[in-house]
């Protein structure tokens, strides 16, 4: 029973990761600026509900950070500031204990800010 147990710990705690790469996006992306030089500029907040199958192994549909900036960006700008959470609401853990982990939705918002150049 304890080794079933330590088993179901390490497959939950292994699972749902995600990567958010900005190599790829063309555009200058900080995640935190100079503390003293307050940045100015639009801010964002954007959320998508990625879910995941079989106790969080198989991602069905994982936000991509490209989407998500590309809605963001004018030309020549730049995003600052960059903040991105992943969390469970209560919804998402009762759709989770609900189908026995064959389903685990989660929230993930980025927020940050657009500065013109």
């Amino acid at each position: 029973m304890t080794r079933a147990g330590l088993a179901a710990l390490a497959l939950s705690v292994a699972a749902c990761a995600q990567t958010f790469d900005s190599v790829e996006l063309g555009v200058p992306v900080s995640l935190a600026e100079a503390a003293k030089t307050p940045v100015a500029g639009d801010t964002f907040v954007v959320t998508r509900h990625p879910v995941w199958f079989l106790w969080g192994l198989v991602p069905a549909a994982q936000p991509r950070l490209q989407d998500v900036l590309v809605g963001q960006l004018k030309n020549g700008s730049r995003i600052a500031n960059l903040r991105i959470r992943q969390r469970m609401r209560l919804s998402d853990v009762l759709i989770t204990v609900l189908t026995a982990g064959l389903a685990s939705p989660r929230a993930v918002t980025f927020e940050g800010i657009v500065v013109p150049r």
